[in-house]
């Protein structure tokens, strides 16, 4: 059983006080079903889930009045075998998004205040199908992604010691043992090559066999094309898969990564393939990076609107994407070229989005000079710099040297932990998860 840190959250939410009903949302099959239904069966008596694709008929439940005693009495008649009784059940909406009348009932759930009631399902982000939305106000949210590498470590038996002693060295800024960092990188180029959803990493716990992982993969990229037809309407439909397939060769095929619509056909522009790029962004199977014209703090103010990079919600998708022998070179530590470079920003990308951060990197045109992230932490710019190997950082270092308000900023390298010129702190790709 994969053990993910969501886990902490949700008893967190559970012994808040007036509390209420909680929205999981993420993309598919990053394991927020099982999450929530493990939670529920540990720290409840009982467990309601309703799964309204599974079961559509349960639809019918919410389409009376919304008083939460009506609700509650047709819950009983469906499911005679419980007694749904507050405090004690926990009830799970599942795939809510197909029941637009369940989406409205949280509100109700929420001020009545005597049940606990959590929806999830996937994309929530989507509204083209849903004529109803959420309460605004009335309800909490945790977002769930994929693993990351150091969940990964949880399910290669890695014990909670050693996991914090690494945690220590990255904020003493201290160098790991050198035997413990060589499996470490061995470990995280594993990682790299599966990625983090949960069926792809438990795959490979059960059989050690990296091409059964690939063929899950596989599958569950399959699985996220469906939804793209399922889910997206007819004029996004053809515009968003384009988008979403062309990310690997964007990121892996020439040396600047800045997402380019001219690769999706001849004369591609913006106004026909923005809204799919948002789309896929909306519906948690892209994530997107936006340059910016300062590095100065508040990002958000300096972003240069339709110039970013795009990148897939977790390494299992671009892996996907690609002939095993990508995965084989990974492991093997045999990349080279515009591919090197491309994945280890990508493998990067992957554990800054998952520890929280938005994206923005800054690229000038003429000089060539780029840094390659630039994220926000406690009110100030931290610029992140990633090396597939050891090369020195010019960007970095030149924008050290010339910006007084940047006083930290990190490469990340096939490299130990240690500290550099002004205020460059190198350290190790599996360390990016704790920027």
């Amino acid at each position: 059983m994969l053990e993910r840190k969501i886990q902490a959250q949700l008893d967190t939410w559970k012994a808040t006080t007036g509390r209420k009903s909680l929205v999981v949302h993420g993309a598919r099959q990053v394991g927020k079903t099982f999450a929530i239904e493990r939670f529920g069966k540990e720290r409840y008596q009982e467990l309601l889930t309703i799964n309204f694709k599974e079961t559509p008929s349960a639809a019918g439940i919410f389409r009376g009045d919304l008083t939460v005693d009506a609700m509650v009495t047709a819950l009983r008649f469906r499911y005679p075998h419980l007694a749904i009784a507050p405090g004690r059940t926990l009830l799970f909406l599942d795939e809510i998004q197909e029941c637009p009348e369940a989406i409205t009932s949280l509100k109700f759930w929420t001020l009545d205040g005597r049940y606990d009631v959590i929806a999830s399902g996937s994309m929530l982000g989507i509204d083209y199908q849903r004529p109803s939305s959420y309460p605004v106000g009335y309800l909490d949210y945790l977002t769930l992604k994929g693993l990351d590498f150091e969940e990964f470590l949880w399910a290669q038996g890695f014990g909670a010691d050693l996991i914090a002693s690494i945690r220590q060295c990255f904020e003493r800024c201290e160098p790991v043992p050198p035997a413990v960092h060589e499996s470490l990188m061995a470990q995280f180029r594993i990682f790299c090559a599966l990625g983090g959803m949960p069926e792809v990493i438990q795959t490979y716990e059960d059989t050690k066999d990296v091409r059964a992982a690939d063929a899950v993969q596989r599958a569950l990229l399959q699985g996220y094309l469906y939804d793209i037809a399922h889910y997206a309407n007819a004029q996004e439909k053809i515009k968003a898969e384009r988008c979403f397939l062309s990310i690997a060769g964007q990121l892996l095929a020439k040396e600047n990564h800045k997402f380019q619509y001219k690769l999706l056909e001849k004369g591609g522009k913006a106004a026909k393939y923005y809204s799919s790029v948002d789309w896929l962004t909306r519906a948690d199977i892209a994530m997107t990076s936006t340059t910016v014209s300062a590095a100065a703090y508040d990002l958000t103010d300096y972003e240069i609107e339709g110039n970013f990079r795009l990148y897939c919600s977790d390494l299992s998708l671009l892996l996907a994407m690609r002939d095993f022998g990508l995965k084989q070179a990974i492991v093997e530590d045999s990349l080279s070229g515009n591919t090197r470079g491309g994945l280890y920003e990508s493998f990067i990308a992957d554990a800054l989005h998952k520890s929280g951060h938005v994206l923005h990197f800054q690229r000038n045109e003429s000089t060539k000079r780029e840094l390659d992230f630039l994220v926000q932490r406690d009110g100030r710019v931290i610029p992140v710099e990633v090396k597939s190997g050891r090369s020195a950082t010019n960007s970095l270092s030149a924008l050290m040297r010339g910006d007084q308000r940047i006083d930290l900023a990190y490469k990340v390298a096939d490299a130990n932990v240690g500290k550099g010129e002004n205020g460059v702190i190198t350290i190790p790709h599996y360390m990016a998860m704790y920027i």
